[in-house]
């Protein structure tokens, strides 16, 4: 869990080195930060949308993410902006984003930076 609250889980098998994997996980946070939600002035990350972020030992990333809504108008966008996101970053192999819905997105999952900038304290 990291201080916005997040539970992203970020998984290494045993050949990837641990700090090769912590700057992953930085570069992962502030890519996914670079993507928004045109509904919503705030970024995926904050805005709670990633479920789990899973890191390959051969730098393959695999990432479960969701909507504000089922029937968001970018719902078919929306992945790729975070796999092309994601795949600036150097040495990755690959990127697969995977669109759920369960558990269904709820304000809660916010973090307190995305509740400040949208006024909801």
């Amino acid at each position: 869990m990291d201080d916005a609250g997040h539970t992203a889980d970020q998984t290494a098998a045993s050949g990837l080195d641990p700090v090769e994997l912590d700057r992953i996980t930085e570069r992962l946070i502030e890519q996914l930060k670079t993507v928004f939600d045109p509904e919503i002035p705030v970024d995926i990350y904050e805005l709670g949308l990633i479920y789990r972020v899973d890191v390959s030992d051969d730098k393959d990333v695999v990432i479960d993410m969701t909507l504000t809504a089922p029937g968001c108008p970018v719902a078919g966008e929306m992945p790729d902006w975070v796999k092309e996101a994601v795949m600036r970053i150097p040495d990755l192999r690959s990127c697969t984003v995977h669109l759920v819905f369960d558990p269904p997105w709820d304000p809660s999952r916010m973090s307190d930076e995305a509740k400040l900038q949208l006024n909801m304290f």
